[in-house]
């Protein structure tokens, strides 16, 4: 009888080399996409800015949770 299958090992290596086929084709793909964004793929433009310890003391003045005296006083402490 002539044997024409791979042998145990074409049942081990055969799923493996599916997965691994698979896998660098997601990974294509996300180069790909990645590489192709353009330049609109930084951070989005609507992203909140840093604020420092200066603005959050002038939205609470603006907001009328302190007032003049408290604002300049802790203006003083942050040495603005």
């Amino acid at each position: 009888m002539m044997w024409w299958g791979g042998g145990w090992y074409a049942m081990i290596f055969g799923p493996l080399f599916m997965i691994l086929f698979l896998a660098v084709l997601v990974a294509a793909a996300i180069i790909l996409v990645r590489g192709t964004a353009g330049p609109w793929s930084g951070p989005a433009p609507h992203s909140p800015a840093i604020r420092t310890p200066l603005d959050i003391l002038r939205e609470r003045f603006a907001r009328g949770e302190i007032d003049k005296e408290e604002f300049e006083e802790r203006r003083r402490v942050l040495g603005e």
